[in-house]
């Protein structure tokens, strides 16, 4: 008798389960991945609204005290910006915080923080 020489169906069905777990766990990695640059894509985006809010505030007359809520569209998404401006221990200056978080809530994606000057009294 000739002995052949192959694979037995045994063998062949521990190396698809051996496939199976590995590209299971390849998709689970990707998907993580996905989700991941997409929370870096919108803490990007809310990182260049803050500053470009902070900017806005250090070129125009000095802001007025208190809380205010802005809304921007941005992205095709709409952005929720939480401004608080208190005075500053120095009285020629006033804190100016920023939260930005998308409309629709969740966390804040960031929080910005500069002095600006006062108004002249």
């Amino acid at each position: 008798m000739k002995a052949e020489s192959g694979f037995t169906l045994l063998e062949v069905m521990i190396a698809l389960a051996i496939f199976a777990v590995l590209a299971s766990s390849v998709l689970s990695a990707s998907q993580f991945v996905v989700r991941q640059s997409g929370t870096l894509q919108e803490r990007l985006f809310a990182t260049w609204l803050a500053d470009n809010q902070l900017s806005e505030l250090r070129l125009k007359a000095p802001p007025a005290q208190g809380r205010q809520v802005l809304r921007q569209r941005f992205d095709q998404r709409e952005w929720r910006l939480e401004q608080v401006v208190t005075p500053a221990s120095a009285p020629r200056l006033l804190k100016v915080e920023i939260a930005v978080r998308l409309v629709d809530g969740g966390p804040v994606l960031h929080h910005a923080s500069t002095w600006v000057r006062a108004r002249d009294e």
